[in-house]
């Protein structure tokens, strides 16, 4: 009898556990950016071995959680609003890059920015889940009362600017967006929209404002 009263609580404590856990492995994320990423070049398997992970994780939690995905913002109610919403900012990104490019006499195309376009907003997504879903859920989850929405918008785009580091304009750059995706996922909440976004102004911010060949850089430590 004892056993069988101890079990719910036991299930209760490793579900409430969940945001804390969460949270710290978004940080060793962060970290092992910095050391696979940047220091040791090793991008393509830093890339790869994150979104499996994480990928793994979110299998893992829809199978004892149906209603997980939509909590998150894996869903494809409101796709089309939000896309919408994201859209001048997109097109405004984009032709910017490119004037830029053209001013500054680096508006060249190669074959290597058609897979980095295709690729580019799976890694936004898994951006973006890591930030809004994660981070941003679960720190709404932990403060009581919750915290202001634009206290919040401020610390997750300030967050998502320090990851960037050492490039001050990209993260002046990248502090700016993500607090309009959080303007998005706020009223429509999904992330599809939001990374498709994200992966599509990165590639072309990268390669034709901060020239650089992404697809090179992948397969730089090999």
């Amino acid at each position: 009898m004892h056993v069988l009263l101890n079990r719910p609580t036991n299930k209760i404590l490793r579900i409430t556990n969940y945001p804390r856990i969460e949270l710290i492995a978004v940080i060793l994320t962060g970290i092992l950016k910095y050391i696979l990423m940047d220091w040791l070049l090793m991008r393509a398997i830093y890339i790869a071995g994150i979104c499996i992970f994480w990928g793994a994780y979110i299998l893992f939690r829809y199978s004892s959680n149906r209603d997980v995905l939509s909590h998150w913002g894996f869903t494809k109610n409101n796709f089309k609003r939000s896309m919408v919403f994201l859209l001048p900012l997109v097109v405004v990104s984009i032709s910017v890059s490119l004037i830029y490019a053209h001013f500054n006499h680096s508006l060249t195309f190669t074959w290597h920015i058609l897979p980095i376009i295709c690729l580019y907003p799976i890694w936004g997504i898994v951006q973006q889940y890591l930030m809004l879903g994660l981070i941003t859920n679960n720190l709404i989850s932990l403060t009581k009362p919750s915290i202001n929405k634009y206290v919040l918008i401020f610390l997750i785009s300030t967050l998502f600017g320090l990851v960037h580091y050492t490039n001050y304009f990209l993260m002046i750059f990248v502090f700016a967006m993500e607090a309009i995706f959080l303007l998005a996922y706020f009223k429509w909440r999904n992330l599809w929209a939001i990374g498709i976004a994200h992966g599509w102004i990165g590639s072309f911010l990268l390669y034709f404002v901060l020239m650089r060949d992404l697809w090179s850089e992948l397969f730089a430590w090999f």
